[in-house]
């Protein structure tokens, strides 16, 4: 009898403890939730201000004679308010320590990928979840987009192939200013890490986020394979979950891809080769099409004449175009034709460059292609004018470019220089460097052009991958060319850390052939 009292107390009391270990768990997600509540109160107030002020001015500018039809108005109020309240916040940390993000209705998941040209959208079959486990904040983002999506579709409005997609410019911010500003750095707190398998056999390569859906990225590696996942955002501790695997490999020499991108749509991954060999240069993986049709397509058209392409990246405009630059010393313009998977490449320049071309990317404000090479150039080509209207050589060579997503005057270059492997760039400024940064690489010397940079949403902080496993963080507005901050995140090289668009994650990859989802507060 007594050997059955005792049990039954041990048993009570690991109920006990079991009870106040979820007391514990659900109390900090209410005040999780609380802290949301406030946070999306001042935003409705400040968006209901900024509505009541527009509508002041209209009523004041009807009242001086200048009508304008009512139906027209009423549509295009609700276009404001709802660009307005979706416009993507700042992920950093604000004063009461949350992230911004958008004040969103909390609803479940509805994961979808819309199709690359207009139609109805495919759903992507996603493994089994527990709806309970994923955050409010996480549901809000996924449902909000596919609804953002949605509505340009619904009212009858079908559009043919080949025409514009709805284009929302982004609001320009005056960054620069404030680069150099700050003589201590505002640090990020990186709460918890969760390693995960890549499911890839050989080395990653690259690492892109979807565009269109916050839950979706996808990675690529040397196994010719990419994988497509899921963000799983599970209270403290946020995971990935593998949802397909594509072999991309080159049809004739078997090639890796080096480089990928997603197109605008989101429905598509565009993935580059190489032009040795009469090999396929460029590919796409339609995410659209059912498993059992071929969802890989190569291009035919070969416009590079010879070496590794290096980088592909689509143009931040209304026209739907991307851009590759290769070791050919060329940078080719792809604009897409009537038809499915059916691009039209031109070369935009092949003599501008005296070595491969590493980067290229596309400035917001106006149709400039900035690239950067090994020959140590730095060219701004203006598409409206069909010349280089921006030119600057440095000491050392450049292995990559990258806008910033808030300043579109503001663009930063990678270089091979140990401790000063960023440099930062006003477009407006020729042959003036206003910042650098960097860090010292403890494993080698050589700076690899596999290293890849990202900014954050709202513009203020770089990370960087490193030799060592170390994720490097930078705080432009610090005065200091070192690191705000390093991570040590993986066992190996690190290739890229990437800022979530939306939620408070850092997504790497590394050569310990783990993907690495970090949370950030």
């Amino acid at each position: 009898m007594a050997s059955s009292s005792g049990d039954e107390k041990t048993e009570r009391e690991e109920q006990e403890e079991a009870l106040i270990a979820l007391i514990e768990h659900r109390a900090k997600e209410v005040d999780h939730l609380r802290t949301r509540v406030t946070y999306y109160k001042s935003q409705l107030e400040e968006a209901e201000k900024r509505l009541g002020e527009t509508e002041r001015k209209l009523a004041h500018l009807r009242s001086r004679g200048n009508t304008v039809p009512s139906t027209k108005v009423s549509e295009n109020v609700v276009k404001v308010r709802v660009k307005e309240e979706r416009r993507s916040c700042s992920p950093t940390p604000t004063k009461t320590g949350e992230h911004s993000r958008n004040g969103k209705h909390e609803q479940r998941p509805q994961l979808v990928i819309p199709a690359v040209n207009p139609k109805p959208f495919v759903p992507v079959k996603m493994e089994e979840t527990d709806s309970r486990s994923i955050p409010s904040h996480s549901k809000s983002a996924v449902k909000e987009k596919g609804h953002r999506i949605s509505r340009e579709h619904e009212g009858g409005e079908t559009q043919s192939k080949g025409t514009k997609r709805k284009f929302e410019q982004r609001e320009h911010k005056d960054l620069i200013q404030m680069v150099c500003s700050s003589s201590s750095p505002r640090t990020v707190n990186c709460q918890t890490s969760n390693h995960i398998p890549s499911q890839h056999k050989r080395k990653l390569r690259s690492l892109a986020l979807c565009p269109t859906n916050d839950q979706l990225f996808v990675t690529s590696a040397l196994d010719g394979l990419v994988n497509l996942w899921q963000i799983q955002a599970r209270g403290d501790r946020s995971s990935a979950s593998h949802l397909s695997t594509a072999d991309c490999a080159s049809t004739k020499n078997r090639r890796w891809p080096e480089d990928i991108a997603w197109h605008p749509h989101g429905g598509s991954v565009f993935t580059v080769y190489s032009a040795d060999g009469g090999d396929s240069q460029i590919a796409v993986l339609n995410l659209n099409k059912p498993k059992e049709k071929k969802r890989v397509t190569f291009f035919e058209d070969k416009p590079h004449v010879k070496g590794i392409i290096n980088s592909i990246t689509f143009m931040p405009w209304e026209d739907v175009c991307f851009m590759t630059g290769g070791s050919d010393h060329a940078v080719v313009h792809w604009t897409e034709r009537n038809g499915e998977d059916c691009w039209k490449p031109k070369v935009l320049h092949r003599s501008m460059h005296s070595s491969a071309v590493m980067g290229v990317a596309g400035m917001q404000q106006k149709q400039m292609v900035v690239s950067v090479g090994a020959d140590k150039r730095i060219i701004g080509f203006d598409l409206q004018t069909g010349r280089a209207d921006y030119k600057h050589q440095i000491e050392s060579k450049c292995m990559s470019v990258l806008p910033n997503p808030c300043d579109f005057n503001l663009f930063m270059v990678q270089t091979s220089t140990p401790e000063r492997q960023l440099r930062l760039f006003d477009i407006r400024l020729r042959r003036t460097e206003i910042h650098e940064f960097g860090w010292k690489q403890e494993s080698s010397e050589s700076q690899s052009a596999l290293i890849n940079q990202a900014w954050s949403p709202d513009g203020f902080y770089l990370t960087s991958g490193s030799a060592d496993p170390m994720i490097h963080i930078f705080d432009i507005r610090f005065n200091s060319k070192k690191p705000s901050q390093s991570i040590k995140a993986h066992q190996k090289r690190v290739f890229k850390a990437a800022w979530h668009h939306s939620l408070p994650l850092l997504i790497s990859i590394s050569s310990d052939l783990n993907i690495g989802i970090h949370k950030i507060v």
